[in-house]
């Protein structure tokens, strides 16, 4: 799964808790809102670059459809 703008910071921490750290970083409340609503356009694509290396996710993990 690849982390997406338009998932909640709640629903990622949930999946990926070590991603607080990140959040933190950014000073992106853990809440059940999605990214894409929280985070400045300019910072959201580093973001969603760093909370994916993170977790070691990216489309290359993925399959289309699931």
């Amino acid at each position: 799964m690849v982390i997406q703008s338009n998932m909640t910071s709640k629903a990622i921490t949930e999946v990926w808790e070590d991603t607080v750290e990140v959040f933190q970083k950014y000073n992106v409340p853990i809440i059940e809102k999605t990214l894409q609503v929280l985070v400045n356009d300019n910072i959201l694509q580093l973001l969603l670059i760093e909370l994916n290396n993170f977790v070691g996710s990216s489309t290359a993990t993925c399959i289309q459809g699931g």
